[in-house]
């Protein structure tokens, strides 16, 4: 698959929750992870015991107007409203950059009306923010990479049925 995607946090300010996205992203591989207005504390994140920042790039923006994304770059933003497109629903952009909302709150109108997108996870409530994160990313490699079909029965192998 051609492209990339970024995966980040607006207005984070747990560790564990940042730490455990981050390395959700390097696992995914994210050509880069971010965070919006972030509160100090989330570098702290020791919870990434794969040590994200030293494979793969963190910016760390002040604020949205500090944010730079790479030219043809698409935000979207992932929040659980009416207007937001159901994620099984939505074509992934080639090269994206994901945004997550606070773990207590929403994306700012702000940073909604940057988006390009907006995405929902057709779930009944919000999820934890890297739950959502690493649901948003599986989506994105389900739906552009080339995997085999998935068989009619229960089973791994492509023509391989399952007997009871």
């Amino acid at each position: 698959m051609k492209g990339y995607f970024a995966i980040g946090i607006e207005r984070a300010s747990k560790p564990m929750n940042t730490g455990n996205l981050m390395r959700s992203a390097h696992a995914f591989g994210a050509a880069f992870i971010f965070t919006v207005e972030a509160h100090y504390r989330v570098h702290e994140a020791r919870s990434d015991t794969s040590k994200t920042p030293h494979s793969v790039p963190w910016y760390d923006w002040s604020d949205i107007d500090a944010m730079e994304l790479p030219k043809q770059c698409s935000l979207v933003g992932v929040e659980l409203t009416d207007e937001a497109v159901d994620l099984p629903s939505f074509t992934h952009p080639r090269c994206a950059a994901y945004v997550m909302g606070p773990e207590r709150g929403d994306l700012s109108a702000a940073m909604r009306a940057k988006c390009d997108h907006l995405i929902r996870i057709p779930t009944r409530f919000c999820v934890n923010v890297q739950i959502a994160g690493a649901i948003v990313m599986y989506d994105r490699l389900q739906s552009l990479e080339q995997f085999s079909a998935r068989p009619i029965m229960p089973g791994g192998e492509k023509g391989v049925q399952f007997t009871p």
